[in-house]
C-alpha cells in the first residue's frame, strides 16, 4: 500500500483511520527525540528522517541525489513499519533494541532485514521507538554508514 503524499502531514492525513493515532504518535516520538541535525522529509514514499545533503553531500550510495536515510515510517498494507537503518548496521544497537523490546512488549518482535513491523496498531511501543531515536547522532550515523559500505 503506497500512500501518495508530498509532505508528512499529507501522508498522515491519508493513513487508514485505525492507524492515524499511532502513526502520529510515532512521528512525534521520532521528531521530538532525534538528535539535532536530522531532517524530516518524504523519502521513498514514506515519512523520512535523513542526514541532509548540507551535512553529508555524498548522499545515499544507492542514489546520491537522495539524502542519507536514517529512519523511515510507513503504513504498509498489513503493518506499520519503522525502518531504522542504524539498527541493522550496529550490532550493539540491535542487541539493545531486541533486549528492550522483549522487556517492554509481550508480543514477539517482528523484524525483517530492513524494518521493524507492527501488525497491531494498539501494541506499538512508541516509548521504545522514541528512545531508539535518541541513540545515534547524524555524525555517528555517517561514521557507521561509511564503515558498513566501505566508502573511500
Amino acid at each position: 500500500m503506497q500512500i501518495e503524499a508530498t509532505t508528512p502531514d499529507e501522508y498522515l492525513s491519508k493513513v487508514p483511520e485505525d492507524r492515524k493515532e499511532v502513526m502520529s504518535a510515532l512521528r512525534d516520538a521520532i521528531k521530538n527525540n532525534l538528535p539535532q541535525g536530522f531532517e524530516e522529509t518524504m523519502n521513498y514514499g514514506m515519512i523520512g528522517y535523513v542526514v541532509p545533503h548540507s551535512k553529508y553531500p555524498e548522499g545515499y550510495h544507492v542514489d546520491p541525489n537522495q539524502p542519507l536515510p536514517f529512519i523511515n515510517l510507513a503504513s504498509q498494507k498489513n503493518h506499520i513499519a519503522v525502518y531504522h537503518s542504524c539498527v541493522y548496521a550496529d550490532e550493539d544497537l540491535m542487541n539493545w533494541f531486541r533486549e528492550e523490546y522483549a522487556k517492554r512488549v509481550p508480543t514477539k518482535l517482528d523484524m525483517g532485514k530492513s524494518c521493524i513491523r507492527f501488525k497491531n496498531p494498539k501494541k506499538v511501543p512508541v516509548d521504545l521507538i522514541a528512545e531508539l531515536a535518541t541513540k545515534v547522532t547524524p555524525d555517528e550515523w555517517i561514521q557507521t554508514y561509511e564503515s558498513v559500505i566501505n566508502r573511500k
